[in-house]
């Protein structure tokens, strides 16, 4: 039973896919309702320049932000999943991936990629949130898995950025395995000595959460992001309790121990990268 499969590799590789914004648009912020220039906005990795808020930023946008320009390569873009269990609701599985497809021009729900921080190899990946709420499939267990086992080999640093739902009901049991998958990877990775730097961005939730995302060496969350396995409102309906403000966002997180910093996005290249200095000889 195949989990997936691959494709032609992609026309397009190297440097993550430049985000082109038209002139003149207006974006108005989530947090302030401050209107500001889209162009701007995305100019400052899409956190409002009044107040801070962070909106949701692309997987590809990301790590070209992230890595030294023109150092990033691209692995396993040609992998896509098959649909072993023959998942269907209204729509066939396979139809969904398809029309998602189209819609993100992704293959997947996480990219994937070598290339270097201020000059050091790293592995790097980021999850793409608007392909099916970034859930992790067999294929996303994959590259997870990948990621680390191709650091093993170059001997470097890990950094993953991860936005997910959690996992992917299509695939139900082959989906729940990637969580054990995944975590066995960090195991044998663990035994090289480099660092593995987990970023949780708003929302990280679900199998994510609760499996490589919450295992990083360092732990940082971007402000107010939602990070934990079953949302506010579930647990509320299930334990019938009012929780505490502020319950399951980056700055509870870390009153509690279980993050270990906040850093704005603008200064997570630096930071990690200074961390990183500090951790490997």
């Amino acid at each position: 039973m195949s989990w997936f499969k691959r494709m032609a590799a992609p026309s397009v590789k190297g440097d993550a896919k430049k985000v082109s914004v038209p002139s003149g648009l207006w974006a108005k912020c989530a947090g302030c309702d401050i209107v500001s220039l889209a162009e701007d906005l995305t100019a400052n990795l899409e956190t409002c320049p009044k107040c801070g808020h962070h909106e949701r930023i692309g997987a590809r946008a990301r790590l070209g932000s992230f890595l030294d320009e023109g150092s990033i390569e691209e692995l396993a873009a040609d992998l896509i999943p098959t649909d072993p269990l023959a998942f269907n609701d209204s729509k066939t599985y396979l139809a969904r991936v398809t029309e998602t497809q189209a819609k993100t021009k992704e293959t997947e729900a996480f990219v994937l990629t070598t290339g270097r921080l201020m000059g050091r190899p790293v592995v790097s990946g980021a999850f793409v949130f608007q392909f099916m709420g970034g859930s992790m499939g067999s294929v996303v267990g994959e590259k997870v898995a990948l990621a680390f086992e191709t650091a093993m080999e170059l001997r470097c640093p890990v950094i993953l950025f991860s936005s997910s739902g959690g996992a992917r009901m299509q695939e139900g049991i082959l989906s729940l395995m990637q969580m054990a998958k995944t975590s066995a990877a960090i195991g044998r990775y663990r035994q090289t000595g480099q660092p593995y730097v987990s970023v949780l961005t708003d929302p990280t939730t679900g199998g994510v959460a609760a499996s490589f995302a919450l295992l990083g060496d360092i732990i940082i969350a971007e402000p107010n992001a939602l990070v934990g396995f079953a949302g506010p409102r579930v647990i509320e309906q299930t334990i019938r309790q009012k929780l505490p403000e502020g319950f399951q966002r980056s700055e509870f997180l870390l009153e509690h121990g279980v993050i270990d910093m906040i850093v704005p996005r603008r200064e997570i290249r630096g930071k990690v990268s200074t961390m990183i200095s500090l951790l490997v000889a």
